[in-house]
């Protein structure tokens, strides 16, 4: 692996990362992502994309990319498996990778969520808990019938998703690689 990358691009990398990184250590901590971090990452990855990319691009790319990111995961959060700062941090992260990028930013989070969410659950034995949760979400879908899941008894055994979007954007700036899609 040859890591030829501009020093803009590497420059970019640490402050993404280091926003992306506040976002984790903050969610762990409050189970909160605050809104200005959101929107400062936002306007940091305007302000990436207009010295990177030619001026036209560079605004469809980091708009394309928050639109993506947002319409990605904002189902997750209306069905209320996903907080609000989550999918915020996701979409103005995404407006960094552009439309391509959230893509795969998104399906690297669901990887490294899926895990984290298994680590967790056996952390906080509270696998049998949920899988009856999802045991009887799959019972009331396939009856055809739908309600919205009730959320869980206590935030603390909720996994603060805001480390896997860390870390699967990460992964998505660092490592375009691991998913190479056209």
């Amino acid at each position: 692996m040859t890591f030829d990358r501009p020093a803009l691009e590497i420059a970019g990398g640490v402050v993404i990362t280091a926003l992306l990184a506040w976002a984790a250590v903050s969610d762990l901590r409050a189970r909160r992502i605050p809104n200005t971090l959101v929107l400062t990452l936002a306007v940091l990855g305007l302000v990436y994309m207009l010295l990177s990319r030619q001026s036209p691009s560079a605004l469809a790319g980091w708009s394309g990319g928050l639109v993506v990111g947002f319409a990605l995961w904002i189902p997750l959060h209306v069905l209320g498996m996903l907080g609000a700062g989550d999918v915020k941090l996701f979409a103005a992260a995404a407006a960094w990778l552009g439309p391509m990028g959230a893509v795969r930013g998104a399906l690297l989070c669901a990887i490294v969520g899926g895990l984290l969410s298994l680590i967790f659950m056996v952390w906080t034995r509270t696998s049998g808990a949920t899988l009856r949760r999802l045991g009887s979400w799959a019972v009331v879908a396939a009856s055809g019938g739908w309600k919205a899941p009730a959320p869980a008894s206590q935030a603390t055994h909720q996994l603060p998703y805001g480390v896997a979007m860390a870390v699967g954007l990460s992964l998505a700036w660092w490592l375009p690689q691991l998913l190479p899609l056209r």
